[in-house]
């Protein structure tokens, strides 16, 4: 490997190895809660908000089954995290039919959208207005029944100037305000410590949504930025834990799921982690985390001996969108491809890729890919495999 999306190779050496570390570091600085047989006991509260959360939630973003998300929310799970676009809207929908008949004290939920972005630069352009952003909010209000929702993510940012977009924050601050909102958020895949640091910065935002995972190279800039969130009293939500394992985040003979989870969970300034546990028997064992979060010599190891293959988690770093040629938005084409083979969700995975307004040829022109990625992916392979899936009927994964 000569050189890697935009770093070279000793760069690339250097922050793996850093990652790496971080693993013994967060080890250390574990606080070990009380053994939870039967329900859940662990808790931390999300910063300034006040609310008290299991450490372990539910991301619904991989289920549309109703009966699943009852028995999590019955066996003591608390935190439901959503968004509008999940499931073509649909996703909402079927949390508000759940909800309805349980008490509003009984549950906390978080939702997200954001507004068409120019996927080269993150950027917002002149339609991102305030207007449209408080249709979002009061959409999301009216699909899942509720008066207001506990957290609203402004959706998917990786840059400062997005995140600090001032007609979303206006909207955000006035739904707060009416009482549709009890605290503001957003969440974030890449550059997660420019988003955090700009959060901090906006003194609007009570919480961040962010990727973290051992597979991070910039592992330990994600964990100061997080750092400095929850001392300016942000409350702190990790996603992404998985970090993209190849044959699906609960495959058998991989790393053990609960690894994953409780490596992020070893950071005492993440306040719980959303895990996409899509059957019961995933549901029983993130549960268990709570007997016993520490990581074992054979969990470490794991985790080890993982991360130093790339699996499918898109490291985000940007420095492939300026290598190619067509400017092509590959942290979202790659997170697609992680959503199809690692999550199994074609609709998700679909979805994505029909809004990045991708160009009809791709690759076409190019002889042999000029990108070098920083996980040594073959990326005009991975690229030309996933956009296939604007040739497919939505109608046929729906």
């Amino acid at each position: 490997m000569e050189k890697t999306a935009g770093i070279g190779r000793r760069d690339f050496l250097k922050s793996t190895a850093t990652s790496l570390g971080g693993i013994a570091y967060l080890s250390a600085s574990l606080t070990r809660p009380p053994d939870a047989p039967d329900k859940f006991e662990g808790t931390r509260v999300l910063g300034r908000t006040g609310i008290r959360l299991p450490i372990v939630s539910m991301g619904v973003m991989n289920t549309d089954n109703p009966q699943l998300v009852r028995a999590a929310l019955d066996a003591g799970y608390v935190f439901l995290d959503t968004a509008q676009g999940y499931q073509r809207g649909t996703n909402e929908a079927m949390l508000g039919e759940i909800l309805k008949d349980r008490p509003r004290d009984s549950f906390v939920i978080a939702t997200k959208a954001s507004l068409p972005k120019d996927q080269a630069t993150g950027g917002y352009g002149p339609d991102a207005t305030e207007e449209a952003y408080t249709k979002k909010i009061d959409t999301s209000l009216k699909s899942l029944r509720l008066d207001y929702v506990d957290v609203y993510h402004h959706h998917g940012t990786w840059t400062r100037e997005a995140t600090l977009h001032e007609p979303i924050l206006s909207a955000l601050q006035k739904a707060k305000k009416a009482g549709k909102i009890r605290a503001i958020g957003v969440s974030t895949h890449r550059n997660e410590p420019t988003v955090i640091d700009a959060a901090v910065e906006s003194k609007v935002y009570d919480v961040v949504l962010t990727a973290y995972t051992f597979r991070q190279q910039h592992a330990a800039g994600v964990q100061k930025a997080i750092a400095g969130a929850t001392g300016a009293g942000l409350g702190v939500v990790g996603m992404k834990s998985m970090g993209g394992n190849v044959r699906g985040a609960y495959a058998s003979g991989q790393i053990d799921a609960r690894a994953c989870i409780k490596w992020v969970l070893q950071d005492p300034n993440v306040h719980t982690v959303i895990c996409g546990f899509t059957t019961f028997d995933q549901m029983t064992l993130d549960m268990t985390i709570l007997k016993d979060l520490t990581l074992s010599a054979a969990e470490r190891e794991q985790l080890r001996r993982a991360s130093m293959e790339a699996g499918l988690y898109c490291q985000g770093c940007g420095g492939c969108v300026g290598q190619c040629a067509q400017g092509l938005p590959i942290p979202d084409l790659m997170r697609a491809h992680m959503y199809l083979y690692g999550y199994r969700n074609l609709v998700a995975a679909q979805d994505l890729v029909l809004s990045l307004a991708l160009p009809r040829d791709i690759c076409g022109e190019c002889v042999a890919c000029p990108v070098a990625c920083a996980n040594r992916w073959n990326l005009r392979d991975r690229v030309r495999d996933i956009v296939r899936l604007r040739d497919v009927p939505t109608s046929f994964v729906a």
